[in-house]
């Protein structure tokens, strides 16, 4: 059976704002019932993406379609694309009520005030803010804002939601708050979802899949577990993962990728490329002590799948942070972390011997930042 044709499509999108090209022949696609992440760093084009969507800028090249139309030079009232950014774009001295009524009698919608009063009443209880209808905007607090700008977009029931870092000027607890509830509300609206965010914590407990964008071009697509384990590129492996993948310099060396202060790490292939950098996420460097959690190693990560000689060093830093703890120090010639979970009782100056799980391990091209 043949997958469902994407709702939302664009092919070869590309925008330039004098010398600066911000978009870069863009492929993308989002399900009809699919909360699609964009994620990459400032300046990698994320709010012109969504600008050009929902047709607040028009593309130089390449074709944006919705359900299979053309919507490339139709205007943003004619896409039906609600866009959310992060600094609320409320009206400050009017009321909650009011800031969400206000796009329900935008000319030619025609809706009777009981239609109106029925659709604010229904965002509101479902973004848990009927309490505030009637409180003036500027007396809400910076998540409660938020939530109203939410359900000033749902309240108009679009085809499309766009939402531009919506949580980023919140706390982190408030974020964790609202990542949830937003997924939650993206599966109870049933409608298509594109989310940009610098943040990989977001990306990756929201999306249902993750477009990794960055100087305006897609590095990659895909579900968030892929990404995360296959990075197609440096740039790509280095956007997932806190802490940060850790890259080892290697050479082949009578069989084996080979460390530069001479610690053989995993058998090489005969072939290819004789310098590589390796690289190997935290959780993947594991301890030789059975004791510690972090050595119980899932069935395709024990000894059939390959794991290294151990080698000892001395730990630098022992972060505890709950159910895990992050180790940092020098190993096979490089400045490496370590996260293990459970109880883990070691200091800063502990002797440990490391390895690293083979099978999990990925090897980069030094010059051209892709995988070998």
């Amino acid at each position: 059976m043949s997958s469902p044709a994407p709702f939302l499509c664009l092919r070869g999108v590309s925008k330039r704002f004098g010398p600066t090209r911000a978009l870069s022949d863009v492929e993308l696609q989002a399900g009809s019932d699919e909360l699609l992440v964009v994620l990459g760093p400032t300046g990698a084009g994320k709010t012109t993406l969504l600008r050009t969507i929902a047709g607040l800028q028009k593309p130089d090249a390449g074709v944006i379609e919705m359900e299979g139309r053309d919507v490339t030079a139709l205007d943003p009232s004619q896409r039906d694309v609600a866009l959310v950014f992060q600094n609320f774009s409320l009206y400050p001295r009017w009321t909650v009520r009011r800031n969400l009524e206000f796009p329900l009698r935008a000319p030619g919608r025609n809706m009777t005030e009981a239609e109106i009063g029925a659709r604010v009443t229904w965002a509101a209880e479902l973004l848990q803010i009927v309490r505030l209808l009637d409180r003036e905007a500027s007396r809400l607090s910076g998540g409660e804002m938020q939530r109203v700008a939410i359900g000033r977009a749902i309240v108009r029931r679009p085809r499309l939601f766009l939402l531009d870092e919506p949580l980023t000027n919140l706390d982190a607890k408030l974020r964790e708050v609202l990542r949830i509830e937003l997924v939650a509300l993206r599966r109870e609206l049933r409608a298509p979802m594109v989310f940009v965010t610098h943040d990989q914590a977001e990306a990756l407990s929201m999306a249902d899949r993750i477009v990794v964008l960055s100087g305006g071009r897609v590095l990659q697509a895909g579900l968030p577990r892929d990404i995360y384990e296959r990075p197609s590129s440096l740039v790509v492996a280095r956007q997932l993962g806190q802490p940060a993948i850790n890259l080892l310099a290697v050479r082949r060396i009578d069989g084996h990728w080979t460390a530069s202060d001479g610690t053989r790490l995993m058998p090489a292939a005969a072939t290819g490329a004789s310098e590589a950098l390796l690289g190997i996420r935290p959780e993947h460097i594991i301890l030789e002590d059975s004791a510690l959690s972090s050595t119980r190693l899932d069935s395709d990560q024990g000894v059939a799948a390959g794991v290294s000689p151990a080698r000892e060093t001395r730990l630098k830093l022992v972060e505890h942070a709950g159910a895990t703890t992050t180790l940092a120090c020098d190993w096979a010639g490089a400045h490496v972390h370590i996260v293990v979970t459970g109880r883990v009782t070691l200091r800063p100056g502990d002797r440990v011997q490391l390895r690293i799980v083979a099978a999990r391990a990925l090897l980069f091209d030094p010059r051209a930042g892709g995988l070998s």
